[in-house]
């Protein structure tokens, strides 16, 4: 029995890939696949080197697609329930590399609607308005305002609603019940919930009036959701969404995954040097006892906090992380080094980065989509007829 927990709303312990895989029925990626992307992006991501983004669906299907000349599109999301830290944009990202390689558009809904339904702390405003906070992390990414469209679920409604209505007539609570776990102490909002989220996979097509590709780059925690909008899909007559999963950046602590609910162990857009200082030199490292003793028995970087964020975000030259591992283990490199180096990337990353989200407001309107019409306007509006 998996000695950890794995839901597209908790994610604790230590989450067996090998095992997803199987259960999920997810195929890895093998590298057959990535020499074929490299046809088309003319590198391959160390995210996908790496085996950070490890697995996938019909991957293979939407680069024929490209190949044909029928170009795919982008979704993703986020949950906005509080601040964003590193975990959540590691996988942006990567998303943002897709879009710059294949020049196509993103679609990237905030669950607000979402969060306030599982979250029993938490007020619908406050969701709403970390939708526009969020927003912020998201655009200072560089993600390119033509092609990017950037929506809260609450402003979209209409729209969502609408189709959702569509794809939740085909899915009954039974499989709702046995895809997601639920009981019957869940709201209703959360067993009709997954219907919107289906939504933005065929979001395109319905603007189109035709069927268009929908890659999903998604952590993988999130798959229950799209094994469902693939199954749903195709009797409604729309093509099966693709997906790529990555792996979680974990915890600055001994085992599990970076959590917001757990400010210590995460690194968030937000946070000072003096913060990331503080919080890295308190990470759980694979050192020894003493810088004697590491001298002579080396590190253990396989279990090391710090080494994985090198490995996983901020050292993706391979021949800097061959060097780190080496030297860790042989003895050379302390943990004290290794910390301060790691401290030096993260604050260089962090600095640029909340300069851009300070600039992002002042074009997070070029991003967003509303729906502009809201009940008071028609009111109004219905209303100067009779003056």
């Amino acid at each position: 029995m998996a000695d950890y927990i794995l839901t597209p709303w908790e994610v604790s312990g230590e989450v067996d890939y090998d095992q997803i895989i199987k259960e999920f029925g997810i195929e890895p990626i093998d590298d057959k696949l990535l020499s074929y992307l490299k046809e088309f992006t003319n590198e391959i991501h160390p995210f996908l080197t790496r085996k950070i983004f490890f697995a996938h669906r019909d991957l293979n299907w939407i680069l024929d697609e490209y190949q044909k000349g029928n170009p795919f599109y982008l979704y993703t999301g986020r949950g906005p329930s509080g601040n964003v830290h590193l975990g959540h944009v590691m996988p942006w990202i990567f998303t943002k590399w897709l879009q710059d390689k294949f020049n196509v558009e993103l679609w990237f809904q905030l669950t607000d609607d979402e969060k306030f339904l599982f979250n029993q702390s938490l007020s619908m405003e406050d969701a709403y308005k970390y939708s526009y906070d969020n927003a912020l992390d998201i655009i200072a990414l560089g993600f390119d305002p033509k092609k990017t469209f950037i929506f809260s679920d609450i402003d979209l409604a209409g729209t969502l609603y609408r189709n959702a209505l569509k794809i939740a007539k085909k899915i009954t609570f039974s499989t709702i019940k046995a895809t997601f776990g639920l009981n019957n102490s869940a709201n209703i909002g959360q067993i009709f919930y997954t219907s919107i989220q289906t939504v933005p996979a065929i979001i395109k097509s319905i603007i189109e009036g035709k069927n268009v590709p929908c890659i999903i780059p998604h952590a993988v925690d999130q798959d229950p959701h799209f094994r469902l909008s693939r199954d749903v899909l195709p009797k409604l007559g729309y093509y099966k969404p693709a997906s790529i999963q990555c792996i979680f950046l974990p915890s600055l602590q001994q085992g599990g995954k970076m959590s917001a609910s757990v400010e210590h162990t995460a690194i968030f857009t937000k946070d000072t040097p003096d913060i990331v200082k503080k919080k890295v030199n308190n990470a759980f490292t694979g050192g020894q006892a003493s810088a004697k003793i590491q001298r002579e028995l080396g590190g253990n970087p396989s279990i090391c906090s710090v080494y994985k964020y090198h490995f996983m975000l901020f050292t993706l030259d391979d021949d800097e992380i061959k060097k780190i591992q080496s030297r860790c283990k042989g003895g050379d490199l302390l943990c004290g080094e290794c910390k301060n180096n790691l401290t030096q990337k993260i604050n260089k990353f962090l600095t640029k980065h909340q300069e851009k989200r300070e600039k992002a407001k002042d074009v997070i309107d070029d991003y967003l989509l509303k729906e502009k019409i809201n009940l008071r306007s028609l009111v109004n509006e219905k209303n100067k007829k009779f003056v």
